[in-house]
């Protein structure tokens, strides 16, 4: 990419295929300044340094899985439309492993894109769960649920933490099918 076509998005969006190619915990400046072809001090006209990079990176990771999760839940209802979210989550952190992690950063505050996109991913699974009647604090709780199973999954997954000679889309779909179960049964806790 020339140096005259870099923009502030255009840095984020390299640095996020970067990061999907070599790790997040390895995404650097230098990395993303070689990669871009310029010289490092360059990179400072676009992004303030890596923090604020692997903010704006974050904000990026968290409104694409908002998108995915969203365009996944249309349409459907019930215990569909939380496998269909569910799937969508986990192949995302899949197909992007390096700015899957970028994503499970709280939103900050201060950030309102941060904020929006945070809102709308867990709007999508909100309004999946609204299908179980689960609102309020309730919802909050499934939230939390769904995103501690579905992630948990998913990081031992890619940690290779999964070593029993079982299928592990069978052991996931397993899992779905119990969240299914809990969030039918709620209100009989």
């Amino acid at each position: 990419m020339p140096r005259a076509g870099l923009t502030p998005a255009s840095v984020v969006r390299e640095a996020a295929t970067l990061a999907d190619e070599v790790g997040y915990e390895k995404l650097t400046l230098a990395a993303l300044a070689a990669r871009l072809g310029v010289a490092l001090p360059s990179l400072y006209k676009h992004v303030r340094g890596v923090d604020a990079l692997h903010q704006k990176l974050a904000v990026l990771a968290t409104a694409e899985i908002a998108d995915v999760l969203t365009a996944a839940a249309a349409g459907r209802a019930g215990g569909d439309a939380l496998r269909a979210v569910a799937a969508a989550y986990r192949a995302y952190a899949r197909q992007h492993p390096g700015r899957y992690p970028a994503a499970q950063r709280a939103p900050d505050p201060a950030d309102p894109d941060h904020l929006a996109a945070g809102e709308r991913a867990v709007g999508a699974v909100r309004a999946v769960l609204l299908g179980y009647g689960l609102d309020g604090d309730a919802a909050t709780d499934a939230i939390r649920m769904f995103r501690a199973a579905v992630h948990g999954f998913v990081a031992l997954e890619a940690a290779g933490g999964f070593g029993l000679p079982r299928d592990t889309d069978r052991s996931f779909d397993q899992m779905i099918a119990g969240l299914d179960r809990a969030y039918r049964s709620w209100e009989d806790r």
